[in-house]
């Protein structure tokens, strides 16, 4: 039969755990299956992250997964992805971005590169001569040199209040940032390029101001956009998001600044002209350099 035994009393007691110590421990399953990875958040250093104050809907979770759900633009230089980072315990939390890749060994240099890149420096001599030859190697470097361009300028609109993308994160030629939507009642999709719609008269005359507002704020900055056209903004709903800015020029440290600054404007008037609206690139150029100087 079988016996009841009481402790022994001379038994020490235990202390009680001090709370301070004590962690709700949860193991994640590693994330298998094509286009899934750890978040790479964390694999980054502070300066590759967005700036503060950040968005509520950045995910910072160290158990998040990214999840790449597709392209959804292709370019010369680079393609554009969609991608979903999203804690597995907090799915609701998660959030799609879009991940913008520049091409490394098939990476084509831009189009009069060298005018863009005038007064900017590469640190190592081995980097710069790897780019002159165009060698496979140049290429890799000049791929993260564009996309730390575009990140920095995306840091830099962004701070000063600008409508572009929130930059999430950068690591080596992968940007993280704000995917730009519109929502029509069926769930959230890409919002269109200006060139894709066909707005009225007064909309029209509203995205105008918005942008005449953005270039003023820029040009006060010394910041040309460089390619700005109806193909690098995007409608979403009444405002406008300024896209595509890796070859940012500095107005006054490059000499051909103000010539891509007037063609900016030519570009945008043109656009908005044709729209009904009454605009001359003569005189925004001129309104633009006289808060320049």
């Amino acid at each position: 039969m079988p016996q009841d035994f009481a402790p022994d009393p001379s038994t020490p007691v235990p202390p009680a755990l001090d709370p301070s110590f004590v962690c709700d421990f949860q193991a994640y399953d590693d994330p298998t299956g094509p286009g899934r990875r750890w978040s790479t958040w964390y694999a980054v250093e502070a300066l590759a992250r967005g700036p503060e104050p950040r968005p509520g809907w950045v995910v910072t979770s160290q158990g998040a997964v990214d999840t790449d759900l597709g392209i959804l633009k292709t370019g010369k230089e680079a393609d554009v992805f969609l991608l979903e980072r999203a804690d597995p315990r907090e799915p609701d939390a998660g959030v799609v971005m879009a991940a913008k890749r520049y091409r490394a060994p098939e990476h084509r240099t831009f189009h009069r590169a060298a005018t863009y890149t005038e007064g900017r420096t590469t640190r190592r001599s081995r980097d710069r001569r790897a780019i002159a030859r165009k060698s496979t190697f140049g290429r890799q470097v000049a791929a993260g040199e564009w996309a730390a361009s575009e990140w920095e300028a995306l840091r830099r609109l962004w701070t000063l209040g600008l409508p572009v993308p929130y930059p999430v994160q950068v690591d080596g030629t992968e940007i993280l940032m704000e995917w730009i939507t519109v929502d029509d009642g069926d769930g959230p999709r890409s919002a269109p390029r200006l060139a894709q719609t066909r707005p009225c008269v007064e909309q029209a005359a509203d995205w105008f101001e918005q942008l005449r507002v953005a270039l003023v704020t820029m040009t006060a900055h010394g910041i040309v956009h460089g390619d700005l056209s109806a193909y690098n903004v995007l409608a979403a709903g009444e405002r406008v998001v300024i896209i595509d800015v890796p070859q940012t020029v500095d107005l006054v440290g490059n000499l051909q600044g103000p010539d891509f600054l007037l063609r900016d404007c030519t570009n945008i008037c043109t656009w908005f002209r044709a729209r009904g609206l009454e605009v001359d690139e003569q005189a925004l150029f001129a309104e633009l350099m006289a808060h320049a100087y």
